[in-house]
């Protein structure tokens, strides 16, 4: 199994972490952004989307960390980790759109202005991070984990990494306590894997 993966990507921290909470093992093949690999045509017969992360098993290859962690799960890992009940599966699919969409067009988003000096709206990505984690401060209120299970799944590993460099996009997640609760949950996992900090 190979990873293609930029370290600092928390797309690709998501896959990294997950494969270290399940114990599976991959090649990490790091991926030059800058050089314009992605957009390469080796890159682009594994991910024609160009896009990190992208992982190769045998002769599967997949890209999107949603993507990688649903087929992950479903081939590796505990059945915990993606429940195959109606109500289970819908509410994964619910924080993944979350993950997708909230998160990444305001935690994630903030932190490549701030980090990266991308162009961008910093304060209105940042007003969007701080929905998101009030969102997620409501929901972690009554629930341990996200899809309202006893134990972990996949939508906590999805919307986890950027919630966790939350700070690196200039947001503080210290003033929701349910959500600060949350992420020693996750960081209290047996094969935890930390994210590279700038």
């Amino acid at each position: 199994m190979k990873l293609h993966d930029v370290a600092l990507s928390g797309n690709c921290y998501k896959i990294r972490l997950f494969l270290g909470l399940i114990g599976q093992r991959a090649e990490i093949v790091p991926i030059d952004l800058q050089g314009g690999a992605h957009k390469r045509p080796a890159f682009l017969a594994i991910n024609p989307r160009g896009q990190v992360p992208a992982l190769e098993d045998g002769e599967l290859r997949i890209g999107d960390s949603h993507a990688i962690l649903v087929y992950l799960a479903r081939q590796y890992a505990q059945p915990h980790w993606n429940p195959q009940d109606a109500a289970t599966q819908g509410r994964i699919a619910s924080w993944l759109s979350f993950s997708a969409n909230e998160v990444q067009h305001g935690l994630a988003l903030a932190r490549v202005i701030l980090l990266f000096k991308r162009p961008g709206d910093l304060p209105a990505a940042q007003a969007k991070g701080r929905h998101a984690l009030e969102l997620l401060d409501g929901t972690l209120a009554y629930h341990r984990w996200l899809a309202q299970t006893d134990e972990p799944t996949i939508a906590d590993i999805a919307v986890y990494a950027y919630v966790t460099l939350a700070e690196e996009g200039g947001l503080e997640p210290s003033g929701y306590p349910y959500v600060q609760d949350w992420l020693a949950r996750v960081r209290a996992l047996p094969g935890y894997v930390a994210q590279p900090r700038i």
